[in-house]
């Protein structure tokens, strides 16, 4: 995330399927950081898992030390896919 950008929001990839367990990891992280605002789209290819923070930038490690500790991985999404990249 780029911080002069001035955006809140962090994306996660993730390998939670399960809307059961999603929910018990989005009150984990609303537990942990009062601050932050989570969803899941688990109709995402990436079980997408998006963070927004009312009072500055989302802090990555935090959350995917967190979703590991709960037995399952999130790694950041890059911010933008590149235009007009040759294809190999």
């Amino acid at each position: 995330m780029n911080p002069s950008a001035g955006v809140m929001v962090e994306v996660f990839k993730t390998n939670v399927w399960d809307t059961r367990h999603a929910n018990r990891l989005l009150d984990l992280i609303h537990q942990t950081f009062t601050h932050y605002t989570a969803n899941f789209d688990l109709e995402d290819c990436d079980r997408i898992l998006r963070i927004h923070s009312s009072t500055g930038l989302v802090e990555p490690g935090f959350v995917i030390s967190l979703v590991q500790d709960f037995g399952f991985t999130a790694e950041v999404l890059p911010d933008d896919v590149p235009l007009n990249q040759p294809v190999f």
